[in-house]
């Protein structure tokens, strides 16, 4: 017999730093093995966030798929900045390059909507124009 789910969650921790506590409680799971798993999951992600959907099931066992860093946090730390603009329409914090946001394309390709890189790119290119990032060396699309 089938194992019976009893919740999907989508978290963010930190590579190497999930520790027991409220929201992880709240899957009624092994939490001290779960933080044991994603810790050694994510040692060579070391200082990057990790998004994670964890599926929770009735005999308190789980599974769990690490995603890719969020394009946010990869795109801020692509243009060493601490936060994107208070108002993107008028202000730019930073400027990365178009080969910049080719890497970072190619690495979220698995977790994009997207079917090759260069509509990635457009989803990455975006997501910069609303933190107030300017991209040199790609052209414009509105």
């Amino acid at each position: 017999m089938a194992k019976r789910i009893t919740r999907i969650a989508k978290l963010e921790f930190m590579a190497m730093q999930a520790k027991p506590g409220a929201e992880l409680a709240s899957l009624g799971i092994n939490m001290p093995e779960f933080t044991k798993q994603f810790n050694d999951a994510t040692k060579d992600r070391a200082g990057d966030v990790v998004p994670v959907v964890i599926t929770a099931y009735d005999d308190k066992s789980f599974d769990f798929i690490l995603k890719t860093t969020p394009a946010a946090i990869l795109l801020k730390k692509a243009a060493g900045i601490e936060k994107g603009a208070s108002n993107a329409k008028t202000q730019t914090v930073a400027t990365i390059s178009a080969d910049k946001v080719r890497e970072i394309a190619e690495y979220k390709l698995v977790d994009l909507n997207a079917n090759d890189v260069e509509a990635a790119m457009k989803i990455i290119a975006g997501t910069a124009r609303n933190m107030g990032i300017k991209i040199t060396g790609m052209e414009e699309t509105n």
